[in-house]
């Protein structure tokens, strides 16, 4: 696995009040069905929000947060994307590790996410980190396609490939 550094010229880091109209543009860019700038406004304190920025712009973001479990805490990808330009590049492998590095000193022992059915570029790479499927929910998107629920086992991941 290539580990959480980024590319040279990219710095990954907690997300700020002032990027949130990039991370919007970027979520807009990349979904038919864009969260609204309030819902990353709600978890802008949060440590799983995190911003890719190459020469002072953001070109991409992750959406991450903990949810406690009886005893093993949940992690939950909620929202991922590289700008279209920036893409390929190996930012969102980047962000996504270090996502999951941050989830799992947070606590998270496993850590879910949901990606559309048809979304193949991002199985693969999801799976290459380690995430398997876990369940298919149909309909869960508006325009009626499934979603794939794939999980990850932090505590091993670590051990094994992780940071």
């Amino acid at each position: 696995m290539d580990g959480p550094t980024p590319p040279a010229n990219v710095t990954i880091r907690e997300a700020r009040q002032s990027d949130l109209s990039s991370v919007v543009r970027i979520e807009r860019d990349s979904f038919g069905q864009p969260w609204p700038y309030t819902a990353f406004e709600r978890f802008l304190d949060d440590p799983g929000f995190l911003v890719a920025a190459r020469d002072g712009g953001v070109v991409g973001y992750v959406v991450g947060d903990v949810t406690p479990n009886f005893g093993r805490d949940i992690g939950h990808i909620k929202d991922l994307a590289v700008a279209p330009p920036a893409r390929r590049h190996g930012i969102g492998r980047a962000l996504l590790v270090r996502s999951l590095v941050t989830l799992a000193v947070d606590g998270a022992q496993l850590v879910k996410l949901e990606v559309r059915e048809g979304n193949d570029a991002a199985q693969a790479l999801y799976r290459d980190i380690g995430f398997e499927t876990a369940r298919r929910v149909s309909q869960y998107y508006r325009d009626g396609e499934d979603a794939l629920v794939m999980v990850l086992d932090v505590h091993a991941w670590r051990e094994n490939d992780g940071s």
